[in-house]
């Protein structure tokens, strides 16, 4: 086979129709080889003849698409010095777009140092290329022949995230066909977009897809790594959750059913993991980047032979290298132009901001992304914390940003448990965490807001347990978190008490409501609608199996309509998603508030208040002082907003607001019950009368006033 110079741009294999050219970095390497194989996995092996500011190519005419390679790089192999280069190794293109086979079970030929040489110093001169993965070379992206994915661009205030994972979702769904089920063609299922589209979610964030492998450890224990956080490949969906048997017609899976979302009206936002890869620390296995250039693509510690680990994982990717900063905008631009998707929620998202140990908000990949054509558009979500030094930055990321905000999460979970001194914390949360995120010209909607997420435990476990139970992790209970924040509301684990039970109902109402009419954008983790538990497992990162699976046979059909009728609520009323930070005050200094704060008895809140009452009623008005899109002034309902969490039932006094004429308010949701009668009416003589409203003990009511006076 003549293989000719080719070009060194574009980055991995492109494919025009004639033939494939090959580009991969390396400053390390002295010489870098092709290797093609065939279908009986017989490998031939091409140098690459032409070498260009670091990039090693070459031009192979006959060679298409559904042709997998790898590559082995000749160069220094000195760990001491940073440097892994093994020939012996076949490494995994940074840029494939499919991959072949996984990692399922751990070869010793694929790690680097022999395995009989305890200080790590020999190297392991066993061939890899049987059990390691290979990419494949995919068609050339045609939008002219292509059917097109076209983005939503729903806007941030009008967004209901649902964090869910493929598998998971769908391993059991009894609607989807059994050989779609934990698949990309099942979550495009009708089955599956159905359930979505009656909760009303507008955009589902995806936990890890791209191609990761399997820790060791776990392969060993008989566990998978479920969540996904040990990616290997930045470009390809991760072959194990495709229906597909073809790694190019898994590329087409994955696009078809961002499709079928995008015509459901659902967005897709991506899970990613740009903070470190699979490869793990100087014991770990060499699959790709450390082979290539192991000090490039990764942080060294001063002594070479380790790597920072400012991500808990073993290693940390080097960003600020200009190759591996222009590899993972290359990787962001191919998910958004190529495989349709709407956003990415960043993994550890301070790892990116860190020039030295320090994060730096204007880091250079942040001012990369600010003025990108494509990615600046899309959605960006940061997990704003990582294990480094000052790891912790909520309210620290650029303006164009959203963050998880865990201070939501914690702080309603401590209101709603009793565990809170006071209403102070409750009310920056109920109104975007205005002490977080108003500065710089940031909006609500900077703050995602959540009550769980796939790390921890699930809404059901939140308040049916005080402890983890991580037994089934194999790390002897010791992995998750020790800090839950939770009630179990009397007993732990499953309860056969009836009183538990309608307790433990009302806190799940209590929670989805809160998260659901605070302002900001809410996350509800998947399942959580229907009562899912993983049994008190609150790392349920290695269980791939019931524990994680949603069960469909036996969902709170109760609960789901609850959250639907949450959802609906909050996309009718524009006064729960406001894009402008709420203005307060007395009510006694304008003649109505944007947002005013009641003790229980009816009279405004003073400021010991904040720091002793259990009790809060928040008054939100319909008069939103902001137009629509056609430039007329945009008006909503009135509503008070009343919570109850303390031990004991409460009574709370409508106050009054100013002098206009009130016909009466309803009562549109009260977390005793899962539902109110539309017939179910509190009469209040305009904000004149003083009507007492009693509260259960742990509940909150909802009440709407539907037409102003003329």
């Amino acid at each position: 086979m003549k293989i000719r110079p080719g070009e060194p741009d574009p980055l991995g294999a492109a494919c025009d129709g004639l033939g494939t050219n090959f580009s991969v970095f390396s400053d390390v390497a002295q010489r870098v080889e092709l290797c093609l194989f065939d279908e009986n996995g017989d490998e031939t092996r091409l140098d690459l003849p032409e070498r260009t500011h670091g990039c090693w190519h070459g031009y192979l005419p006959g060679v298409g698409p559904g042709q997998r390679y790898g590559f082995r790089v000749h160069g220094p192999w000195d760990p001491a010095e940073g440097l892994r280069c093994l020939p012996e190794k076949l490494l995994l293109d940074p840029y494939a777009r499919a991959v072949a086979g996984n990692v399922c079970q751990w070869h010793p030929s694929l790690f680097d140092a022999d395995p009989d040489d305890p200080e790590g110093l020999t190297p392991n001169r066993d061939d890899s290329g049987p059990f390691a993965p290979k990419a494949v070379v995919v068609p050339q992206f045609d939008p002219q022949t292509e059917k097109e994915s076209r983005r939503i661009d729903r806007p941030l205030s009008e967004t209901i995230l649902y964090e869910v994972h493929v598998r998971g979702f769908t391993m059991r769904h009894p609607g989807i066909p059994e050989p779609l089920r934990g698949t990309y063609a099942g979550l495009a299922h009708p089955a599956a977009i159905d359930h979505l589209c009656r909760l009303g979610i507008t955009a589902v964030e995806l936990l890890p897809v791209h191609q990761f492998v399997h820790e060791p450890r776990l392969i060993r224990n008989g566990l998978r790594n479920y969540w996904g956080y040990n990616t290997i490949g930045w470009f390809a969906p991760h072959n194990e959750y495709a229906a597909a048997q073809n790694p190019v017609r898994i590329v087409q899976e994955f696009r078809e059913m961002v499709r079928s979302l995008h015509q459901a009206g659902i967005e897709v936002i991506l899970d990613v993991v740009f903070n470190h890869t699979g490869e793990g620390d100087e014991e770990g296995p060499i699959l790709s980047f450390k082979g290539l250039d192991n000090s490039a693509y990764y942080r060294l510690e001063d002594d070479p032979r380790l790597y920072k680990n400012y991500t808990g994982t073993g290693n940390t990717v080097d960003i600020r290298h200009p190759v591996v900063h222009r590899l993972v905008m290359d990787a962001l631009r191919y998910w958004v132009t190529e495989m349709g998707v709407d956003g990415f929620r960043f993994d550890l998202a301070p790892v990116l901001g860190r020039g030295g140990d320090d994060y730096d908000p204007n880091a250079g990949f942040f001012r990369t992304i600010a003025q990108d054509p494509v990615i600046r558009k899309v959605k960006l979500i940061g997990e704003p914390w990582d294990l480094g030094p000052s790891g912790y930055q909520v309210g620290n990321f650029p303006r164009c940003w959203s963050e998880w905000n865990d201070r939501f999460r914690d702080g309603v979970r401590d209101y709603w448990r009793g565990a809170a001194y006071g209403v102070g914390n409750l009310a920056y949360r109920l109104t975007g965490s205005a002490d977080l995120f108003r500065h710089n010209g940031r909006i609500p909607q900077a703050g995602v807001n959540m009550i769980t997420s796939h790390d921890g435990f699930t809404l059901h476990d939140l308040v049916s347990y005080e402890k983890k139970h991580n037994e089934a992790n194999g790390e002897g209970n010791r992995d998750g978190h020790n800090d839950n924040r939770s009630w179990n509301c009397g007993a732990e684990g499953p309860a056969d008490d009836p009183m538990i039970q309608v307790l433990r109902s009302r806190q799940k109402r209590n929670f989805l409501a809160t998260l659901l009419l605070s302002q900001g954008v809410p996350m509800l983790l998947g399942g959580d609608e229907m009562g899912r538990t993983q049994r008190g497992n609150n790392n349920a990162y290695c269980q791939d199996n019931e524990v994680s699976w949603f069960d469909w046979s036996g969902p709170d059909t109760a609960l789901t309509e609850f959250t639907a009728k949450l959802i609906a609520l909050r996309r009718t009323h524009p006064v729960f998603r406001n894009r402008e930070w709420l203005r307060g005050g007395p009510v006694e200094t304008r003649s109505e508030p944007d947002i005013a704060w009641f003790r229980p008895d009816g009279q405004p809140m003073a400021e010991a208040d904040w720091r002793t009452s259990h009790g809060l009623m928040v008054f939100l008005s319909g008069r939103i002082g902001r137009v629509d899109a056609n430039g007329l002034p945009l008006e909503d309902d009135d509503f008070f907003l009343l919570f109850n969490g303390q031990k004991v039932h409460g009574e709370f006094v409508l106050p009054k607001i100013n002098a206009e004429s009130r016909s009466f308010w309803k009562k549109v949701i009260d977390t005793r019950y899962w539902e109110v009668s539309e017939k179910e009416m509190i009469p209040v003589q305009g904000y004149q009368a003083r009507d007492s409203i009693s509260l259960e003990s742990f509940s909150f009511v909802l009440l709407q006033y539907e037409k102003r006076a003329s």
